[in-house]
């Protein structure tokens, strides 16, 4: 009975032995290649518990399925088509996409590969910038630099194992000795175009008052013509009215004609007449009835 119990146990102990050599896991962040007497047996991608023959007949290793960065410490100096030196700061993101071929070109490195794609990145990087001025690698072109030195750089690394998932531009600085005079020559040409730009302000402005001015005389003429053909039709229709009114009554006219004279000559108590007392002029006040024919 006693040795029944100890081979139970000593055939567990074998078993679970056997099953930690021959089982492994493969998680969703890696590959598991597995090898076989030093080759490549095969390649797992999928996660979940898997099972290999036990060491040294096979052997396992891992290799990282995420996206993972190169981020150089240093500057990149780079000269541009118009021979301007600068310092370039970038950093790319890439990916085991094969994981044979992978372990093929670089045994498994991350830090082979990395020294690989950096000087192939360079050199890509330069070839882009030489071709284009300063102002087309800060701004207009600067998605496209990216772009092409991202198409470049796979298309050399497609049979290693590699894919290049994106390749940023973070800065774009001219070196030191160079600093001080661009920015100068930057300072002198926005100054230019301020002066510029306040010189076509200001000849708008002349031409804005101008063609108010223009606009007020025409309508201040349109106006006074308007006002002076009115005021003559009210003019014509005031005369046309008095006529008719007093064409009625002559006398009543002449009456209200010498009162208007009156009241025109005496405005004020200190104003003079000097005329002949006999005069048509004064018939009403000697005589408030009388006729034109009255003395």
């Amino acid at each position: 009975m006693m040795n029944r119990i100890i081979a139970t146990v000593v055939a567990v102990v074998i078993a679970a032995a056997l099953f930690r050599l021959c089982a492994f896991i493969v998680d969703q962040k890696h590959y598991a290649i597995v090898f076989e007497l030093g080759h490549i047996n095969r390649v797992i991608s999928e996660p979940g518990l898997h099972f290999k023959l036990p060491p040294p007949f096979q052997n396992v290793e891992h290799l990282d399925k995420r996206i993972l960065t190169i981020d150089p410490q240093s500057e990149d100096r780079v000269q541009t088509a118009e021979k301007k030196n600068l310092l370039i700061d970038s950093f790319v993101k890439w990916r085991i996409a094969d994981a044979r071929s992978f372990w093929v070109s670089f045994h498994g490195g991350e830090r082979e590969a990395e020294d690989r794609i950096t000087t192939l990145v360079r050199d890509a990087l330069n070839q882009a910038v030489n071709k284009r001025t300063v102002n087309d690698i800060t701004s207009r072109e600067r998605d496209k630099a990216m772009e092409e030195i991202r198409v470049g750089v796979q298309e050399r690394v497609k049979d290693l194992g590699v894919t290049i998932v994106d390749m940023r531009l973070k800065r774009v600085d001219f070196i030191p000795e160079a600093s001080e005079s661009v920015f100068h020559r930057m300072e002198s040409e926005r100054k230019r175009v301020a002066n510029e730009q306040r010189s076509n302000g200001a000849a708008d402005a002349e031409k804005i008052r101008a063609d108010a001015d223009r606009q007020r005389e025409v309508l201040l003429a349109e106006a006074y013509r308007d006002a002076q053909r009115i005021k003559g039709d009210g003019d014509a229709r005031a005369s046309a009215t008095y006529a008719q009114a007093f064409g009625a009554n002559p006398e009543f006219y002449a009456f209200y004609r010498s009162l208007e004279a009156y009241k025109q000559s005496f405005r004020k108590p200190s104003d003079m007449l000097m005329v002949d007392p006999s005069s048509e002029f004064f018939k009403y006040m000697k005589n408030p009835g009388g006729s034109a024919t009255a003395r």
